[in-house]
C-alpha cells in the first residue's frame, strides 16, 4: 500500500510532534481507495485521442486537472497527517472520516468544473460569445456558491478532526508544542471556514455584479495563514526557550 511505504519511510515527519500513528489502520486503507477514486473523477478524458485537434483539446484540460490534483493531495496529506499525529481511531473520528471523504467526492465536480472554466476563460480556449453556453453570467454566483460550500464542509469536518484531538490532548500525552501545533491547525480550519463563508455572501448578496470577487476572497488566505503560522512559530519558541 502506498500509504504505508511513505509511513516506513516517514514521510512529512516533524521534529515537533511525535507520531503516535505506526500502522495504517483499514479506515485509512478504505481512505486511500476513496481518493484514488476521485482521482479517477478528475481525469479528463477516458478515450485516447483519435485527431490531432481531439489531442489539442484534451491537452487544454490538463491545467486544470493540475490544480484539481494538488487540491485534492492538500486534503490527503492532511487526514494523512492527522492520523499520523494522533492515531485516534474511535466512532467520532471514523464517523467525521467517512463524513470527509463523502464531501470530497461531491466537491470534485463542482471544483472540477469552476478550475476548467477560470483555465478557460483566463487562457481563452474558448471564444467568449460560446461563454453562454458553457454558463450564463446569472448562474455565476450559484456556482461559487457550490464550490464554497463544498470547501466549507471540508473543512469544518478537519475542524471537528482537530477539536476532538486538542480534547483528547491529555489522554494523548501531547506536550506543550504538539497542543501549540493542534491548536494552530484548528485555527487554520477556522480561517478557511470563514474565507468560504465570505465568498458565500458575497456571491449570494452581490449576485452576478460582485460575484468575481467571491473567488477573490480566497487569495486573503496567504497572509491570514501566514500570520497564524507566525503566532504558533512565536509560541513554540516561548516554549523551547522555558525547555532550554
Amino acid at each position: 500500500m502506498f500509504r504505508s511505504k511513505l509511513v516506513e519511510k516517514k514521510f512529512g515527519y516533524e521534529k515537533n510532534f511525535r507520531w503516535r500513528g505506526a500502522e495504517v489502520t483499514r479506515v485509512e486503507g478504505f481512505s486511500d481507495a476513496v481518493f484514488a477514486f476521485a482521482v479517477t473523477l478528475l481525469v479528463v478524458s477516458l478515450e485516447v485521442p483519435k485527431t490531432f485537434q481531439e489531442l489539442l483539446t484534451t491537452m487544454r484540460g490538463f491545467i486544470a486537472f493540475g490544480f484539481c490534483f494538488a487540491v485534492l493531495i492538500m486534503f490527503w496529506y492532511a487526514q494523512y497527517k492527522y492520523f499520523r499525529r494522533y492515531a485516534l481511531n474511535d466512532t467520532y473520528v471514523i464517523v467525521a472520516n467517512a463524513a470527509l471523504l463523502f464531501v470530497i467526492l461531491f466537491y470534485i465536480y463542482p471544483l472540477k468544473f469552476l478550475l476548467t472554466l477560470s483555465t478557460t476563460i483566463m487562457l481563452r480556449f474558448v471564444d467568449p460569445s460560446q461563454m453562454a453556453s458553457i454558463i450564463r453570467v446569472g448562474q455565476v454566483p450559484l456556482l461559487l456558491m457550490i464550490y464554497s460550500s463544498g470547501y466549507f464542509f471540508v473543512f469544518f469536518i478537519f475542524f471537528l478532526l482537530y477539536a476532538h484531538a486538542v480534547k483528547s490532548g491529555p489522554a494523548l500525552g501531547l506536550n506543550d508544542a504538539e497542543m501549540i501545533i493542534s491548536r494552530y491547525e484548528l485555527r487554520g480550519t477556522v480561517i478557511q471556514m470563514v474565507i468560504s463563508l465570505l465568498s458565500i455572501a458575497i456571491a449570494f448578496l452581490g449576485r452576478e455584479v460582485l460575484a468575481p470577487a467571491g473567488g477573490l476572497v480566497y487569495f486573503l488566505l496567504f497572509p491570514l495563514v501566514a500570520i497564524n503560522k507566525k503566532f504558533m512559530n512565536k509560541a513554540l519558541k516561548k516554549v523551547s526557550e522555558k525547555s532550554s
